[in-house]
């Protein structure tokens, strides 16, 4: 199993986890949940305290992904498999994102 935080302008939003048998799962944290200036991370997302669950990566967490040549270069410098969208995820969210979503391992 993997996790990472999702954050949401630097505010810890939720956690995002990839089960053993590749399944996701994302949650919002209580506390960003009981916040009234809180905002989605996505509109299939909505902010609401049950877990939203999927047999693959979520779509918004997806489009994070870099793709084509970048995703290969990524891949390579990173040592991850093509097909490990959550490992990318986990390698290259962080930082330097478009939005004002960043993606934290939990180690």
């Amino acid at each position: 199993m993997r996790q990472a935080e999702v954050y949401i302008n630097k505010t810890l939003a939720g956690i995002l986890t990839e089960t053993d048998d590749r399944k996701y799962i994302f949650r919002y944290t209580d506390h960003y949940f009981n916040t009234k200036s809180s905002k989605v991370v996505s509109v299939n997302l909505p902010l609401s305290q049950q877990e939203y669950h999927s047999d693959y990566l979520f779509p918004f967490f997806f489009n994070m992904l870099s793709e084509g040549v970048n995703k290969q270069r990524y891949c390579r410098l990173f040592k991850i498999d093509d097909n490990d969208d959550f490992g990318l995820l986990l390698a290259t969210a962080d930082e330097d994102t478009i939005g004002n979503v960043n993606i934290k391992r939990i180690k």
